[in-house]
This record gives structure tokens, sequence and C-alpha cells, in this order.
């Protein structure tokens, strides 16, 4: 999806931090995107069920229901299989990245990253 006059791309951002989810948002507000966010893994699901976002930010480490299960669960669902997810986690260890796109997500980027990094790899995978 590119952006169009007049369209906002949508972005589900899914933190259980409330600074880390305030600070991006900001920005990719800034940015050109209108954002949603979510707290938690089921917090998620019942958003981009609700509000079809264009894209979903998720944190991998999350109370309730984990982004690994969350990202399988919108994976499977007709409603937002479609959808593209962006794992963002802050750990970086070996083989994360394929376990990730093995559970359904589309790109990995490891926490902290620049904002302009983030928006950068959005506009990347909303292009393809």
């Amino acid at each position: 999806m590119t952006e169009t006059k007049g369209h906002r791309p949508r972005v589900l951002r899914v933190d259980d931090y409330p600074d880390a989810r305030e600070m991006y948002s900001e920005y990719l507000d800034f940015s050109g995107f209108d954002v949603i966010e979510a707290a938690n893994g089921v917090e998620a699901l019942q958003r981009a069920a609700d509000d079809a976002p264009d894209i979903i930010l998720m944190d991998l480490s999350l109370p309730v229901m984990d982004g690994w299960e969350a990202t399988l669960r919108l994976k499977s669902d007709a409603r937002t299989a479609r959808i593209p997810v962006v794992a963002l986690t802050g750990h970086a260890s070996a083989g994360l990245s394929e376990n990730a796109r093995e559970a359904g997500c589309d790109a990995f980027v490891t926490k902290p990253c620049l904002p302009e990094d983030l928006v950068k790899e959005i506009r990347r995978v909303l292009s393809t």
C-alpha cells in the first residue's frame, strides 16, 4: 500500500510500555501515519479486527498474550491475515529474526531503533 493524497496509512503499535508507545506514536503521526495502540496481544487482536490497520508493529514480549502468539493468531484469522506485522523487540539473540518470520512476521526490527529507521522500514513493508 502506498500513501496517497488524503490517505494516512494506519499503524497499530503494540507495546506494553506506555512511554515507548507514546514516543513512537508521536513520531509516526508526525511522519504521516494514523496510529492506534494496544498494550498486549489480546488488545492487539481486537484492535486489528475492529480497526483494520495497514500494518502492525508488534512487540514480542507482552503481558497477557505475547507478540508471538498474537502474530500467529492474526495470521490465522481471515480478517487480519493480510496485515503485515513488523516484530519489534529488544532481544537480538541469534535466530530470533528467523523465528519471528516463522511466526508470521513480515519484518523484524531490534529496539532501540531510531524512529526514522522504523518509518523507513514501515514504508518498505507497505510498498511490497
